[in-house]
């Protein structure tokens, strides 16, 4: 199955939300922010992982590092660039991560390099 990741890195925590290629989410959780505990969550769909996307915010470093030793490719959002889309009603973290994977998905995602 064709998926699509993005995780939206806090501080202490991070939000994994994985869609598939029709855009359905397959999966979205709260997770600490362990490189153990990403990698364990992102195995099931490391098959078909076409690419994970990570904010460029003030503690991406790791995380990128983390997935990129672990195989895949990784994409880093430039939020700058970024606009919500204006028919979200709300934005949280859970929503933000799956605004990122559906940008990676439909290839509009404004990104930065590593």
């Amino acid at each position: 199955m064709e998926v699509y990741a993005a995780i939206d890195l806090h501080a202490s925590n991070s939000f994994l939300a994985v869609v598939d290629r029709e855009g359905k989410r397959v999966f979205k959780k709260r997770l600490g922010n362990n490189s153990a505990i990403l990698l364990n969550a992102l195995e099931p769909y490391k098959e078909g992982m076409q690419g994970i996307v990570v904010e460029s915010t003030f503690n991406w470093y790791w995380v990128v590092d983390a997935m990129m030793e672990a195989g895949y490719r990784v994409h880093l959002a430039n939020p700058a660039a970024i606009q919500k889309y204006k028919g979200m009603k709300h934005s949280d973290d859970k929503s933000d991560a799956v605004w990122l994977a559906e940008m990676l998905r439909l290839a509009i995602l404004p990104e930065g390099y590593i």
